[in-house]
């Protein structure tokens, strides 16, 4: 085999890379997957990012993914792209718990749809990444597994809670994360560790598999999503095409088309820009990054409007918090009146839409927080500008695009002046998770920050 790049190079290399690589055998997918586990022995231990491993079963798909290679077989988009998938997504064989002690030992019989189209386009599943039990916290640490760090600084959280499946993205221990969010669990934990990620328009990914609800669960959470995170804004496109669509009852009627990006170049993009609210204040240590990215899109030709508001932000989040309360608990008496507020909210977000291509806000209104266990979410506070406000905080942001089921993708834009990474949110219109990605590829173009 001809190696044309270092294989170091190509571990922290984004996946849209690596699947031209395999493409082009310039490295093999057990290659691949032999020097993700050799980093995740080394590195893994620091961040505990990953929680399962199936190296015996990785190892042979990935053989198998070789030969259909050299074969010259048809293969899919991830053709033997090594990945993880986070604990709360069921995996055919191997545990999924969830974090939480009563599903320890759980072992799905079969994989979640939105796992198993990942498995049809030859994506070779390796392990597993940590998070808060049941999915419930900013932060991943839960009793079965414990803490995860962030590879920007062990003393701080990756988020959550898709934690560990950023960390591990971050520090080159996968090629591609499969993540869920309602209230930015993959939104939050790609500003803290400086990666990618993509919320998709609410409906267009299966949910189906996903704990929680309890495993056996068909039906889907109000709000909740699956979607990638990566090294690059293409990862976000690749893993999109492979997710979309109908599930099977359903595709066999439909069909999923998401229109192209709105924009060919950054100049044709109309952004408005809101980084920062009473009702959700930013600290300037984010602020600060996140103004800078954006006037390196106005230098570079985008036509921004920092005073153009959809709604109003704490309008929006008083609905939010109403649906996301209705969707984790038993009862919801209120859901249908909840839910026509938050319908009135979107037609507010089209009218918007018509005259803007995006919304750029921050993801939340602080950088990575050192760890922090005690008590629960509601009794927490987070340090913004020097004084404490709740640490609820942290969903006001991503919860303008959850309440309102549009996509939102998160960008890289820069890191504060104590070296941690901020990420911005870029809220498009529904359906034009294509629009959220063109904008976060832009965004990547002229900022290049560092990686891990």
């Amino acid at each position: 085999m001809t190696h044309t790049t270092d294989l170091t190079d190509l571990t922290t290399a984004p996946a849209s890379e690596l699947v031209r690589a395999l493409r082009r055998r310039e490295v093999s997918s057990r290659e691949l997957l032999e020097h993700y586990l050799a980093r995740i022995e080394r590195l893994n231990p620091a961040l505990n990012a990953v929680v399962t491993l199936d190296a015996e079963s990785a190892l042979a798909a990935a053989a198998a993914a070789d030969q259909d290679t050299a074969r010259g077989h048809d293969v899919g988009a991830l053709h033997g792209l090594p990945m993880t998938i986070k604990d709360s997504l069921e995996t055919a064989g191997l545990r999924t718990t969830a974090g939480a002690p009563d599903l320890a030992g759980y072992v799905p019989a079969r994989d979640a749809d939105a796992v198993a189209r990942l498995r049809a386009a030859g994506a070779v599943i390796f392990g597993k990444t940590n998070l808060p039990t049941y999915a419930m916290d900013w932060q991943t640490y839960n009793p079965v597994f414990g803490t995860t760090n962030n590879p920007w600084d062990l003393t701080r959280t990756p988020g959550g809670s898709s934690g560990g499946a950023a960390a591990a993205v971050a520090a080159g221990l996968t090629g591609l994360e499969l993540g869920s969010d309602i209230r930015g669990s993959l939104r939050q934990p790609a500003h803290n560790t400086g990666v990618f990620a993509l919320k998709p328009s609410f409906g267009i990914v299966p949910v189906r598999g996903h704990v929680p609800g309890p495993p056996g669960t068909l039906s889907t959470p109000d709000m909740a999503v699956l979607g990638p995170l990566g090294r690059s804004a293409d990862d976000l496109d690749l893993a999109l095409d492979v997710l979309a669509g109908p599930d099977a009852a359903m595709a066999r009627a439909w069909r999923l088309r998401l229109p192209a990006a709105r924009g060919r170049s950054l100049t044709d993009y109309r952004i408005a820009v809101w980084l920062n609210d009473p009702v959700a204040p930013v600290d300037s240590a984010v602020h600060e990054v996140l103004t800078a990215a954006v006037e390196t899109l106005g230098s570079a030709g985008a036509r921004i409007d920092d005073l153009a508001r959809p709604v109003e932000l704490g309008e929006a989040n008083a609905v939010f918090e109403k649906l996301f309360q209705a969707a984790v608990s038993p009862g919801a008496a209120d859901w249908n009146y909840t839910h026509e507020h938050r319908q009135q909210l979107r037609a507010q977000w089209q009218h918007f839409f018509e005259s803007y291509d995006v919304l750029l806000t921050p993801v939340s209104p602080v950088a990575a927080i050192k760890h922090d266990h005690t008590g629960d979410v509601d009794n927490r506070a987070i340090t913004v500008n020097g004084t404490e406000r709740p640490y609820t905080d942290q969903s006001i942001w991503t919860g303008l695009a959850g309440g309102a089921y549009l996509p939102a993708a998160v960008a890289p834009a820069g890191q504060t002046r104590d070296g941690l990474p901020v990420g911005i949110q870029i809220i498009a219109p529904y359906l034009e998770d294509r629009t959220a990605i063109d904008l976060a590829r832009h965004i990547e173009r002229g900022t290049r920050p560092g990686r891990v």
